[in-house]
């Protein structure tokens, strides 16, 4: 179906529609109390860039400037990206990925040359500014538990290299594909290990205590580090590159909210590596409120006065650890209510465009059958693609937010419900079909009394199946600021906080289950008389 035919210019049509709705979501969905924009703050998914994210949005909001949070977008490139394109205005980077992951360029050079080199690159390329850095560098730290070490007679990198292939990894996704990550170390130690698995920062300390993996790449900021049972392995090569802590701005705030840029300028040199990691360990281990944390650092440094200001329903000190999951889901009540109509709104509004689309895109291939199963297989090829992947894939057309979530799971959801329609129509009974072509019906005829309500049940269990994968894809749309039960998820994750995570995973399983049951209850009621089980 090409986008020359009346079908393929309907389908344009629509997927702008559907943009244009996903806009004015977004436009509702922030509830701006001013006429002005907001300064959109953003971090990347784990728990020292969530801080500090949190920090400057409690700095300038502390300076009367109107805040909007996108905490916990899903990689470097995803929140690079947003930022490039102006659908973010600051966050937290480090020198050693701007220089390796983003310029592509050798780990060396001293602090200052970094900071300089990526300074100037930056702003030549895409006119984005690195303000001045916070005073300390979180660079990786390659980490086996202390027994481990001591068994093996680990103390380097040299010596984990000679004992790699009996070992198991654990790293970051970051870390598994980057130049300055598990690449780089292959490279430059000549370090194989047995296996290596993908584990979110999160989780990735427990693996190791648990025995699950051998070897983790850790941050030398972690709280989790002051535990005993850690140990940090000496890069004796001098591979990783200089991590200087900076805020990143785009070229829109600092044409359009220069005193922003003098407010975050203020917080240069504040936090040292020891402080860095306590603050981490009140996070991590403790499990603090962000927002506490965050307020208390500012007026520690003198930055902040008074009571101060943070996300609503994180100011109450500790995250609840005690007492039952549903009482902990009780007490989030009105944030999870919130939380699940986006998520409906989301998933309804893209379910809408992909019937409107993939149920006359069916009929169409139904009339033209040597071509379709060729159009259906290339439409299938978007759900190979890793949802997140395809997300940042539409950040630089998209942005971030509601409408690339929406126009993602609109393609998502496109494929089981053309497959379906396209082989119920195609499949109908043929007795009846003959019944019909021999009482002189029109083929159109056929097609709307006989095809298609006998193939209805069919084209509904498509429907069904892509509004429960909906249902559940949709929670990755957390990643790139479109809210919804993946919220909670992804900060939870990036905070060790299982609670957190269940307050969105659950309302997200029984949300599935609803909805696959009230289309159930549509597919039944779809059968044409006498074909009921």
């Amino acid at each position: 179906m090409s986008l020359a035919s009346p079908g393929g210019r309907s389908a344009a049509v629509l997927l702008f529609a559907v943009v244009l709705a996903a806009h004015a979501l977004e436009a509702r969905g922030q509830d701006r109390p001013a006429p002005h924009r907001s300064i959109v703050v953003a971090s990347k998914p784990f728990g020292e860039s969530y801080l500090l994210g949190e920090m400057f949005a409690q700095l300038l909001e502390a300076r009367g400037f109107q805040v909007e949070r996108r905490l916990g977008l899903g990689s470097t490139e995803v929140a690079f990206g947003a930022l490039r394109t102006g659908s973010v205005d600051v966050y937290p980077e480090y020198t050693g990925t701007g220089l390796l992951a983003i310029l592509g360029e050798e780990p060396r050079g001293s602090p200052s040359q970094v900071f300089r080199r990526v300074s100037t690159e930056f702003r030549e390329r895409w006119g984005i500014r690195w303000l001045p850095p916070l005073g300390f560098e979180n660079t990786y730290a390659i980490s086996v538990s202390r027994d481990r070490a001591e068994e093996l007679g680990l103390r380097t990198l040299t010596d984990l290299a000679r004992e790699g292939p009996a070992l198991v990894g654990g790293f970051s996704p970051d870390f598994l594909g980057r130049e300055d990550g598990l690449p780089g170390l292959t490279e430059a130690y000549g370090l194989r290990l047995r296996e290596t698995r993908s584990l979110l920062q999160a989780v990735k300390y427990e693996a190791l205590r648990t025995g699950r993996v051998d070897v983790i790449d850790a941050y030398s900021t972690d709280g989790f580090l002051a535990r005993a049972e850690v140990m940090v392995l000496e890069d004796d090569r001098g591979f990783f590159p200089p991590y200087e802590a900076a805020p990143l701005v785009s070229r829109r705030l600092q044409e359009e909210f220069p005193g922003a840029i003098s407010a975050l300028t203020e917080m240069a040199g504040m936090l040292s590596e020891e402080q860095m990691r306590e603050l981490n360990r009140r996070l991590e281990v403790e499990g603090e409120a962000l927002s506490r944390i965050a307020r208390d650092a500012l007026r520690e440094s003198g930055l902040l006065e008074g009571p101060g200001v943070g996300e609503p329903g994180t100011a109450s000190g500790l995250r609840p650890r005690a007492g039952s999951l549903p009482a902990y889901l009780w007490g989030r009540r009105a944030e999870t209510l919130d939380q699940t109509l986006r998520h409906l709104l989301l998933v309804g509004l893209s379910m809408l465009a992909a019937i409107l689309v993939a149920v006359p895109g069916g009929l169409v291939l139904e009339r033209f059958r040597g071509g379709a199963e060729g159009v259906i297989r290339s439409v299938g090829v978007v759900q190979t693609l890793p949802s997140i992947a395809l997300l940042a894939f539409m950040i630089p057309l998209l942005g971030i937010g509601v409408v690339p979530a929406v126009v993602a799971l609109f393609l998502y959801s496109l494929f089981p419900i053309l497959r379906n329609t396209f082989t119920g129509v195609r499949d109908a009974d043929r007795a009846a079909v003959g019944a019909a072509e021999a009482l002189g019906m029109t083929s159109l005829q056929i097609l709307r009394h006989v095809r298609l309500p006998l193939a209805a049940p069919v084209i509904m269990a498509g429907v069904r199946t892509a509004a429960v994968i909906n249902v559940g894809t949709a929670t990755l749309a957390a990643f790139i600021g479109a809210g919804g039960l993946g919220d909670p998820i992804v900060s939870g994750l990036a905070l060790s906080d299982p609670w957190m995570i269940l307050s969105g995973a659950v309302p997200a399983a029984l949300l599935a289950v609803v909805v696959d049951g009230a289309l159930a209850l549509t597919e039944r009621a779809s059968r044409p008389r006498g074909l009921e089980p």
